[in-house]
């Protein structure tokens, strides 16, 4: 991973993330021309917007989800993951977070953090 701003980072090259304040994690989009769902990506990494909107799905929460998951996993209270629904905008070095979202940030409007050190 390169670091390609202090809010953006380059995952592969047709990969890019950037670190969400809601979830306290980096969220992928694959831009550019290949296989799988893209984003547009505006170019510019010191105010990136990316099109369309980006939701994440964690747990029980993905689509088609069957079986246990991050709610019932005996060692939740020692981890990071967490079931849940991350649906954004980020445009403009923005990050608009939708009323969907299960996090606190829901319907709030935040500049994009840099990465934790």
């Amino acid at each position: 991973m390169s670091e390609i701003s202090p809010i953006l980072r380059r995952v592969q090259d047709d990969a890019l993330s950037f670190w969400c304040p809601g979830c306290n994690q980096a969220h992928v989009v694959r831009v550019g021309e290949g296989q799988g769902p893209r984003w547009d990506y505006n170019g510019s990494p010191a105010s990136p917007t990316f099109t369309p909107s980006v939701l994440v799905r964690r747990g029980h929460y993905v689509t088609g989800h069957q079986g246990s998951c991050y709610c019932t996993w005996d060692l939740k209270d020692e981890s990071n993951f967490k079931c849940g629904i991350c649906h954004s905008f980020v445009t403009d070095g923005r990050i608009q977070f939708l009323d969907d979202c299960t996090h606190p940030l829901a319907g709030q409007t935040v500049d994009l953090p840099e990465f934790p050190a």
